[in-house]
């Protein structure tokens, strides 16, 4: 069941690469600004995204946001995705966090259920719900 949302990040995709053709896949970085439980970050991260034979897509990645005070949180994700017009691409999927931080360490112990989108120009949205 999903529960409260706890983030939501605004940012630009950065850099795309091509990785492999056999089968179709894409390495894409971005950096992002938001919140989670309230706190304000600045991120980036990394994905790799393999185009499936049926037009879908297998995103997995990974990333790091840091707080104001220079505490860490890292994610690891794994999501499907679909194309849009222009180019826009979204993603429905899993993240796991993991931080050091005594004042976040509740996201240890949090499996986030995320919508990540991507418009035609690059910019990025993504909304984190707590799996409850």
């Amino acid at each position: 069941m999903l529960g409260e949302q706890i983030g939501e990040t605004k940012g630009k995709r950065l850099v795309r690469r091509v990785i492999s053709i056999d089968p179709p896949a894409a390495e894409v970085s971005f950096e992002d600004t938001g919140q989670i439980f309230g706190t304000p970050t600045t991120g980036m991260g990394t994905y790799t995204s393999v185009i499936r034979p049926d037009g879908s897509i297998l995103g997995q990645g990974q990333g790091l946001s840091l707080t104001e005070d220079g505490e860490a949180i890292t994610w690891t994700g794994t999501g499907v995705g679909k194309f849009g017009p222009g180019g826009a691409v979204s993603y429905r999927g899993m993240l796991f966090f993991q931080t050091a931080s005594q004042k976040l360490a509740r996201v240890n112990n949090v499996c986030g259920a995320f919508e990540y989108e991507v418009d035609a120009s690059g910019n990025t949205l993504s909304k984190i719900w707590e799996w409850k």
